[in-house]
């Protein structure tokens, strides 16, 4: 039901908003949410251009959670990256339908519009503050520890 793109651009919302503020680098995301890092920078392009996150190059920079999770919700962010489609016409295009769904479309447009009242009232605050035994993405573990890179050097 969800895309790919979905699931990755959640996973780096929930693992953002564990930072608590703090700006987390692209290598570091990657290992924390299991997002390949070449798909990781789109994801994140996306939800810049969205004003979901903030990203600043440098010795300090990295990425940080640009909205309030108490008001974002798993809509907004799906929305942002592979928008929910309801069915509004006959998907086949029947001339005798029209307009009007057949009892088929109207209850799998009914199905999709519970999938959206749900992402619509859960916030990634909720999501935190959860009191199920299995924590969000973000506070499971810590990210594995990188290797740091080596300086290049030129040969002569």
């Amino acid at each position: 039901m969800f895309s790919q793109t979905s699931e990755y651009a959640l996973r780096v919302i929930v693992y953002l908003a564990g930072c608590n503020g703090e700006p987390a680098t692209n290598r570091i995301i990657a290992a924390g949410t299991l997002v390949p890092q070449g798909y990781l920078a789109k994801v994140l392009q996306t939800l810049s251009r969205a004003g979901m996150v903030k990203s600043q190059r440098g010795l300090h920079g990295g990425t940080v959670l640009a909205r309030d999770p108490h008001t974002l919700t798993l809509f907004d962010v799906v929305q942002a990256v592979d928008p929910i489609r309801r069915i509004e016409s006959c998907p086949l295009a029947l001339l005798a339908h029209g307009k009007q769904l057949c009892p088929l479309h109207t209850r799998l447009d009914q199905a999709i519009g519970g999938i959206e009242k749900i992402l619509r009232n859960s916030t990634i605050a909720d999501l935190m503050e959860s009191k199920s035994k299995h924590r969000p993405l973000a506070l499971c573990e810590p990210p594995p520890k990188l290797p740091k890179r080596k300086a290049r050097t030129t040969a002569r």
